[in-house]
């Protein structure tokens, strides 16, 4: 069995702590948490330490913490010549200290605690420095999701810029559309089969081939009511900018 120690013990570590805990080749020997009261389910008590000194051998250490503690916490492991790897979506190898060797385990995905997810679905993004250290990392990868992929750092900043797209601002556009219908008195469970269905399409349909309404339509009719009827000058102005991007068909304004 492959022996991991995990550096961390937020949404992430936790979503990988679970999932390593169904996988017969991974050993999660040991979670460093930064209180010990810190309660982390699938992980005995004893496993939990806050004692850099006392984190044990393992063939991979998963650094799971926010983007700008990576550098500080990886400086700290107190040890040398080490598979360390981060899970950052945006951080390059670089963020990482040279003392050990270095590599990445980005899980393309949203993670919210208390809600669990199918951890074989999940796109597992890896990049390593030597060849001898993917290997290891994907035999991780691959005990625990069926999409894996070898991204480098100039990828997987795109991914990350284009998850940004689809999912962040996705889910701000359904907070907007949603204060819309709180202020008109509008149930917004009414739109969740058109969300549905819009999330449905671009599964077998390119979001191009996909876009419908009165942008693509160039119906001008339409979206000069709508941009009257929007009194609110966030929202009119996110109106103005997604109309005028669409209809340019995606390129720089």
């Amino acid at each position: 069995m492959i022996k991991i120690a995990i550096i961390g013990s937020g949404n992430v570590a936790q979503h990988l702590i679970d999932a390593f805990a169904k996988s017969k080749a991974i050993d999660v020997i040991q979670v460093f948490s930064r209180t010990q009261n810190q309660i982390i389910s699938n992980i005995d008590f004893s496993k939990i330490t806050t004692d850099w000194n006392a984190l044990k051998e393992a063939d991979l250490y998963i650094i799971a913490v926010s983007d700008d503690a990576i550098t500080k916490v990886s400086s700290q492991l107190p040890f040398e010549n080490r598979l360390v790897v981060h899970t950052s979506g945006s951080a390059p190898l670089t963020s990482l200290d040279n003392k050990n060797r270095k590599g990445v385990f980005y899980p393309l995905q949203t993670f919210t605690k208390g809600k669990a997810i199918d951890f074989k679905t999940i796109p597992l993004c890896l990049e390593t420095q030597i060849e001898k250290d993917y290997t290891i990392l994907n035999e991780v990868a691959v005990s625990i999701s069926n999409n894996v992929y070898s991204i480098d750092s100039n990828q997987r900043k795109a991914l990350h810029v284009a998850a940004v797209f689809v999912n962040n601002f996705t889910n701000h556009l359904y907070q907007i559309g949603n204060e819309i219908c709180q202020e008109n008195n509008v149930p917004f469970n009414i739109l969740k089969p058109l969300i549905l269905e819009t999330a449905e399409k671009i599964m077998t349909l390119s979001p191009k081939d996909a876009q419908t309404g009165p942008a693509k339509r160039n119906d001008s009719t339409t979206i000069n009511a709508h941009e009257s009827f929007l009194s609110d000058e966030n929202q009119s102005k996110i109106y103005k900018i997604l109309t005028q991007s669409i209809q340019n068909h995606g390129k720089k304004l």
